[in-house]
């Protein structure tokens, strides 16, 4: 197993790559319902089990936070190593 580094890039990497599946899966699954009456992934999954369409959204914003914390994390480093 690789050695993480002590600034958390380990860390910073799942945050893009979670909030990005999250985004794309949620908004994604949202528009596809809304456009093509179905939906796909892990929201897609969700909905079979029986839960509400707006479940869709909150995996969205869901992801658009994590997004969105990674952004400012990568800006603090940027400030703080300049």
């Amino acid at each position: 197993m690789a050695r993480q580094q002590k600034n958390g890039t380990g860390r910073q990497s799942a945050r893009w790559i979670l909030g990005a599946l999250l985004f794309v899966q949620g908004f994604g699954s949202a528009a596809t319902e809304a456009l093509a009456d179905t939906s796909f992934g892990v929201v897609g999954l969700l909905r079979a089990a029986g839960l509400p369409p707006w479940t869709d959204l909150v995996v969205g914003t869901a992801g658009a936070a994590l997004l969105g914390w990674a952004l400012t994390r990568r800006g603090t480093r940027r400030r703080t190593h300049a």
